[in-house]
């Protein structure tokens, strides 16, 4: 049987699957180097990678969403997006 995906959640998954690649790859290079001051750099260059993950599948979510949500939820979804963002700075 052949699975067909849309190819905006296809996309969404893929980036997902990268990110968590990435995160998986990052705690064996800290256990591979067994060094406090390097798994902290390498967690803070993670710390860009989420919110860069984050952003790029929210804006294709979005863009699948475009035309079956009304622009008032569109907006209600960018302001919780924003809320979030703003709730994260504030640690």
């Amino acid at each position: 049987m052949l699975l067909v995906f849309e190819k905006i959640v296809l996309g969404m998954a893929a980036l997902r699957f990268l990110s968590s690649t990435i995160e998986f790859t990052a705690a064996l290079l800290m256990l591979r180097y067994n060094s406090v001051e390097t798994a902290f750099k390498i967690n803070a260059t993670l710390a860009m990678v989420g919110p860069t993950v984050m952003i790029t599948v929210t804006s294709l979510g979005l863009v699948g969403l475009a035309g079956k949500v009304p622009a008032q939820g569109l907006i209600f979804i960018l302001l919780g997006v924003a809320c979030i963002f703003y709730g994260m700075s504030k640690f």
